[in-house]
């Protein structure tokens, strides 16, 4: 891997931008200059990085001279903006927003699958949301295998998908109830204190939510098959860390439960934990922090000829946003001649 690069990170006192920073350092990354940029709320603010306080700066048009790698770590409108800013001046970014996930001239890489992809940027890498990374990674080697048909998909989602203002708001509605205060709303529509809401995103016309269709629009996009049948629901529950989601798959070709169980016991990224006699599958706390998938109550469906049923979890922040990102500038980085 190269050495010496000038690498930059836009909102790194975020949930998402500050994991970045940490997973650079742990994975040894070669950073020989961190550039911390931001918007007014994080500017002069420092972020601790291989022993140095490094203070975040103002995100303008001239923030990334020299540098060569940009994570986004951003929201949609700042990314739109700037990315194209960071290119036009010799920057590869690496967009976790959303912004161009499904722009048919951006690849959109999980590196367990499609680091092929990597290949053909033109100066712009997505990584998908977390949701997506963590239902495409078990399910990629058995649409290989035994061609996925069809996908139904239940996410429950960690409020820290919605940054540090939702993980306060939960923190303070489970204080406010035990000392029998009314809570408050701000993030969420509804209480999300001991409770579960159907509602990611805003609804669009067809009546889902915006989550749940780019989680069926960039499953279609990584898998290349635009025709493959996927429902999603998207439920927010007042967990802080760590996606899980039940998911029923029908493939072309029958592939029982032990044959699923053993192929992704082979699967780069993922972790089968599955053994229901002795309670073992896997739990959001269990995989908090962890870089894997992990994968349990694996099992036919019985509503189907050809149907695999599991469970999934996968932390959302780390593999589903920073490593993921990190991972693709590994891969670009180690392809390089």
């Amino acid at each position: 891997m190269p050495s010496w690069l000038k690498v930059a990170v836009v909102e790194p006192t975020g949930v998402t931008g500050s994991e970045i920073v940490r997973i650079l350092d742990e994975r040894n990354f070669p950073v020989s200059e961190l550039v911390l940029l931001g918007r007014k709320r994080s500017v002069g603010e420092r972020v601790e990085f291989r022993g140095a306080d490094i203070p975040v700066a103002a995100l303008d048009e001239g923030s990334f001279s020299g540098v060569a790698i940009a994570f986004f770590a951003t929201d949609r409108a700042t990314s739109g903006k700037f990315s194209p800013m960071a290119v036009s001046a010799g920057a590869v970014v690496i967009d976790l927003s959303s912004c161009f996930a499904l722009d048919e001239q951006v690849p959109l890489v999980v590196p367990e699958i499609n680091a092929e992809k990597i290949r053909t940027h033109r100066g712009i890498i997505a990584s998908p949301r977390g949701a997506t990374i963590e239902l495409v990674l078990p399910l990629a080697p058995i649409h290989r295998s035994a061609r996925i048909r069809r996908i139904i998909v239940s996410t429950y989602q960690a409020v820290s998908d919605s940054g540090e203002p939702a993980m306060d708001e939960l923190t303070t509605q489970i204080r406010d109830l035990f000392n029998f205060r009314d809570v408050t709303l701000a993030v969420y529509p509804h209480q999300i204190a001991f409770n579960a809401l159907p509602h990611i995103s805003s609804f669009t016309d067809n009546a889902y939510t915006e989550e749940e269709m780019a989680i069926i629009a960039e499953t279609r996009k990584i898998f290349e098959d635009r025709h493959m049948r996927i429902c999603a629901t998207s439920v927010r529950v007042p967990v802080f860390y760590s996606h899980a989601e039940s998911v029923n798959i029908e493939t072309a070709r029958k592939i029982t439960a032990s044959q699923v169980r053993e192929l992704l016991a082979q699967t780069p990224g993922v972790r089968v934990e599955d053994d229901p006699s002795n309670n073992l599958y896997p739990t959001p706390i269990h995989a908090t922090g962890n870089d894997e998938c992990f994968v349990g109550r694996i099992r036919e469906d019985l509503s189907s000829d050809n149907g695999i049923a599991m469970w999934i979890v996968s932390d959302n922040i780390r593999k589903g946003s920073a490593l993921n990102a990190i991972q693709i500038a590994e891969h670009m980085l180690n392809s390089q001649p």
